[in-house]
């Protein structure tokens, strides 16, 4: 089906869905390069009122990409929820967009039509919104997910501590766990991209973690981030497995690129629940995803960068994972120029992530290549940090030595904290707290009162 819409004297007409959706998409170095971004803004605005009309019901009767040749869509398209659905199934885009915003639809309404949303549904509406639109009607659905302790309450935000070494020297690994623990950073988890995907040096890895983690008895979760296979053979040998990681894309070929299927997130997702390692709860899966991805793998189908990563959250979502991680700008700038398209695709990531009922983190970042600066992950900080962000990114001094790209610190995580008032997860806020890391208010305390724990934990590191 082709769409048409007129800007005073020029007609525009759009090929298909995915054309428009497209076309419709805020301006972004990924689609440029793809050949699919609108050629002009006024043509952008055109796709936006072809786009604004089109009913919810079009994305069920008409796939991006074929039922038959992608198993992303079959999934996307056998999970829906009718039943669901109903609520909303009356809807255009641009009816959807002004029911998300309005003050009658509250945590509850928006909970009840989650499994009747899909991801083109939801990435269709973010094109019509801005910024502040994206905060608005996000901070209404959060997500709360548990393993040993509980992320995604209102009023809260976690921390991954990613204390990674370009060496995997355990010794420079938990020197950095400790220093992020000390700022009070971890309740996310303690999570590290090793250098190496060697079965042995991640097992290291995790024992480490885990003798630290029983010795002070941290109510928080580790995660090596190897490939699923090598986490499924780490669980064969018997390693401490908290959380199962892997990278994710929205379509079938994109996933393949990662060397995964379905089936095989399914195999990992159950040998993790085997071994019954959470304690207030089962959510054990750590995904990462990236605008881009599906691009970049030559496995995008003409789909635009946003709509494929939102159809990676469906992906996410068949496995009721603890953590979501857009990875904003990682990738580079061929796929996200600067400042403005990162923050920009950071807020569309968590507000898709979050209405398909998926509990959204985001690493705040970008490369040296790209034209970007801290000033603007101060910002996207900010913004993400007022719309119900999950968790962050708590590198030392933001500047990753091993992967060499530009994050946040933990000093960052304190500032969000402190200006919007921000908790840490409840169980571990109450560890911090009993261990004289914290007050009770959440603001760390003297250095003298850490002391003990301080020296206790070089002594097990072995180092001075």
């Amino acid at each position: 089906m082709s769409y048409t819409e007129s800007i005073g004297s020029r007609t525009y007409r759009f090929a298909d869905l995915k054309t428009v959706l497209a076309k419709a998409s805020p301006q972004r170095s990924g689609d440029q390069l793809a050949g699919i971004a609108a050629a002009s803004e006024e043509e952008r605005v055109a796709a936006k009122m072809a786009l604004a009309q089109v009913p919810l019901r079009t994305f069920l009767n008409d796939p991006l990409i074929p039922y038959e040749t992608d198993e992303v869509t079959r999934l996307i398209i056998d999970d829906h929820s009718p039943q669901a659905f109903a609520e909303i199934s009356h809807l255009t885009v641009g009816d959807f967009r002004n029911w998300l915003l309005s003050t009658a639809t509250d945590t509850d309404a928006l909970t009840r039509v989650t499994q009747g949303l899909t991801p083109e549904m939801v990435a269709a509406v973010s094109k019509l919104m801005r910024n502040q639109d994206l905060i608005a009607a996000v901070r209404k659905r959060p997500v709360v997910t548990r393993f040993r302790n509980t992320v995604g309450l209102p009023g809260h935000m976690s921390v991954r501590l990613q204390p990674n070494h370009p060496t995997d020297d355990v010794k420079g690994i938990a020197a950095s766990m400790l220093d992020g623990l000390m700022y009070g950073c971890g309740d996310a988890m303690i999570g590290i991209n090793p250098a190496s995907d060697n079965l042995a040096a991640i097992t290291k890895l995790l024992l480490m973690i885990d003798d630290f983690r029983q010795r002070y008895q941290v109510p928080t979760q580790s995660c090596v981030l190897t490939h699923v296979t090598s986490t499924i053979a780490a669980i064969e040998k018997g390693a401490p497995v908290d959380l199962v990681f892997q990278s994710i894309a929205g379509t079938e070929k994109a996933n393949a690129s990662f060397g995964i299927s379905l089936a095989l997130l399914q195999e990992a997702y159950e040998a993790g629940l085997s071994l019954k390692r959470g304690t207030v709860g089962s959510n054990l899966m750590y995904f990462e995803t990236g605008q881009g991805s599906a691009l970049s793998a030559g496995a995008h189908f003409g789909v635009d960068q946003q709509t494929c990563e939102a159809r990676a959250y469906a992906v996410a979502r068949r496995f009721k994972p603890f953590l979501v991680n857009t990875v904003v700008g990682f990738i580079g700038p061929e796929y996200l120029y600067d400042g403005k398209q990162i923050t920009r695709a950071g807020l569309e990531d968590h507000f898709c992530g979050k209405l398909l009922g998926v509990p959204m983190g985001c690493d705040i970042c970008y490369t040296n290549h790209a034209e970007a600066d801290q000033d603007d992950m101060d910002n996207l900080l900010t913004l993400l940090g007022v719309a119900g962000i999950n968790f962050i990114m708590g590198v030392p001094g933001a500047d990753d030595v091993m992967l060499n790209y530009q994050s946040t610190s933990f000093h960052d995580a304190l500032y969000v904290r402190d200006v919007l008032g921000l908790r840490r997860a409840p169980e571990f806020e109450e560890w911090l707290e009993s261990m004289q890391i914290i007050d009770e208010r959440g603001a760390l305390i003297g250095a003298s009162a850490r002391q003990p724990l301080l020296e206790g934990a070089r002594d097990w590191m072995g180092i001075a």
